[in-house]
């Protein structure tokens, strides 16, 4: 059992494969929910990941209700990274099997989403008051390595 990165509708692609390539070296699934900005067999998304893509443990889902029926997570699995989260993403303690979600870049995860798992939601705190929000790609690193820290 792994650490699951879940990116919701996103849009771009090479941040798309740039993700993919850190599941790859973090040995972590890449869960993608439609719709996407881009194909999956965009070039950009390849280019971006690599020569790596083809080693990516991709799962797809049509909606984020079509994850959850499937996946049935549990509530202590899910942490939703949002910049207004209460939490910081250095507190929680992470399960083996955590799944880490995160939005499309332009608007972050849809907001029927959050407000039903509104207690789940953590950040990544940032100093500066000019910058909104962090490249998704960078996020996603900063966060799967957090949510390994001890692990390995």
């Amino acid at each position: 059992m792994s650490i699951s990165i879940v990116l919701v509708q996103p849009e771009i692609p090479g941040n798309t494969g740039s993700v993919g390539r850190t599941c790859v070296a973090l040995d972590m699934e890449l869960i993608l929910i439609h719709p996407l900005g881009f194909e999956i067999t965009d070039t950009r998304v390849k280019r971006a990941g690599l020569d790596y893509w083809p080693h990516v443990r991709l799962t797809e889902y049509a909606s984020w209700d079509a994850f959850i029926e499937a996946r049935a997570p549990r509530p202590d699995q899910l942490f939703l990274f949002e910049e207004f989260g209460a939490r910081s993403f250095y507190d929680p303690d992470y399960p083996d099997d955590a799944m880490l979600v995160f939005g499309k870049e332009t608007t972050g995860i849809p907001k029927p989403i959050v407000e039903r798992h509104a207690d789940r939601l953590v950040k990544l705190p940032m100093r500066s008051e000019v910058i909104r929000s962090l490249n998704l790609a960078n996020t996603v690193t900063a966060a799967a390595y957090q949510a390994l820290r001890g692990k390995i």
